[in-house]
């Protein structure tokens, strides 16, 4: 039996060894992500966001529970965990801290638990996180959270790969201008604020109330997810999805139910609108023109003598040779006959 059909079987033994594959990007993981991929596309992934301390670990635990056992009496779901670490730019390592976090969940069948090591992405998450995704996907987990490493304004990628993007604030993280800076907020399907039991709470509910309104006058199209216009589906003005401000104290439980809602309203939201398909879409597109830059960057290293590379960077140390230039010449290097002409200025 294959890796891959191991996985649809339900052998979470399979499951662990492919997702270090990926991890690892050997052949042998994605040879097994290409047969699972007719697979995907059930999940629903759910994207946690926010500065470093804000109780996105807490949360994502409690969301996990209320998931496998649900207060209404609905089937419990099969719930996947990515949580993305920061990799130390100085040793290499990463902590991997969050399992700890998440103890209550062990022993749980129903729920995979997976850390990342960032390994220097930046964006907040790592490279192999959307195959990592593609996988829980295809084995069967109806709803995958996803925790980023909590970097900041500039921890936008989750917005392209989930469905639903929480963003979450907590008061004390400094001025009210902190919590509304651009980048972080204009990717939030659903606003959470956590630590809601301290003060200051009112102060910033108030602030991101504000730049909602004002973000808002009009229907609003998020930046990392515009329309995609085809024959099959035609662009046409969406309803507008105003996100809500939810007050969760996650280390309690309290607001995790009404948390819970919001999410299942914004995925009704996202189907009845269309915005599902087109999400989905971008989603893919962007993973695919990653994937495309990582293989011609392999390619375009692999071509070139290293000597030659050294030798370029010397140049540019020596400001004999501007980056642009440097750029040029190493491009004019890459693929041999189907390399663009030289400029001869440059040689």
């Amino acid at each position: 039996m294959s890796l891959a059909a191991s996985i649809l079987a339900g052998d979470r033994l399979a499951l662990t060894r492919l997702l270090s594959y990926i991890e690892n990007g050997t052949a042998e993981g994605r040879a097994a992500l290409s047969e699972l991929f007719p697979y995907t596309g059930r999940a629903h992934l759910i994207g946690v966001t926010g500065p470093p301390g804000a109780g996105k670990s807490s949360l994502v635990n409690h969301l996990a529970r209320h998931y496998r056992i649900p207060p209404d009496g609905t089937p419990p779901r099969r719930v996947a965990i990515i949580a993305v670490d920061p990799t130390s730019p100085f040793s290499g390592g990463a902590i991997l801290g969050d399992r700890l976090r998440m103890r209550d969940l062990a022993g749980d069948a129903g729920v995979f638990i997976r850390s990342m090591a960032s390994r220097g992405s930046l964006g907040g998450l790592a490279t192999a996180t959307a195959g990592v995704a593609q996988v829980f996907d295809a084995a069967g987990f109806e709803t995958i959270l996803i925790e980023t490493v909590g970097a900041g304004q500039a921890e936008v990628d989750i917005a392209r790969l989930a469905h639903t993007t929480l963003v979450v604030e907590t008061p004390g993280a400094g001025d009210d201008i902190q919590a509304i800076k651009a980048g972080i907020l204009e990717i939030a399907d659903i606003l959470v604020l956590n630590k809601a039991d301290q003060p200051g709470a009112d102060s910033v509910e108030r602030a991101l109330r504000t730049m909602l309104e004002l973000a808002h006058p009009t229907p609003h199209i998020f930046q990392d997810h515009p329309p995609v216009e085809t024959a099959a589906m035609p662009a046409s003005p969406q309803p507008m999805w105003l996100p809500p401000i939810l007050r969760t104290i996650a280390t309690r439980g309290t607001g995790i139910a009404e948390l819970a809602s919001a999410i299942a309203q914004h995925a009704a939201y996202l189907r009845q609108s269309g915005e599902w398909q087109r999400r989905e879409r971008y989603r893919l597109e962007a993973e695919l023109n990653t994937a495309l830059r990582e293989i011609l960057m392999a390619r375009w290293q692999a071509s070139i003598p290293q000597a030659r590379y050294r030798e370029i960077v010397e140049s540019v140390a020596a400001r004999r040779l501007s980056p642009g230039e440097a750029v040029e010449k190493l491009l004019n290097s890459f693929g041999g006959a189907h390399a663009p002409p030289a400029d001869p200025a440059l040689d």
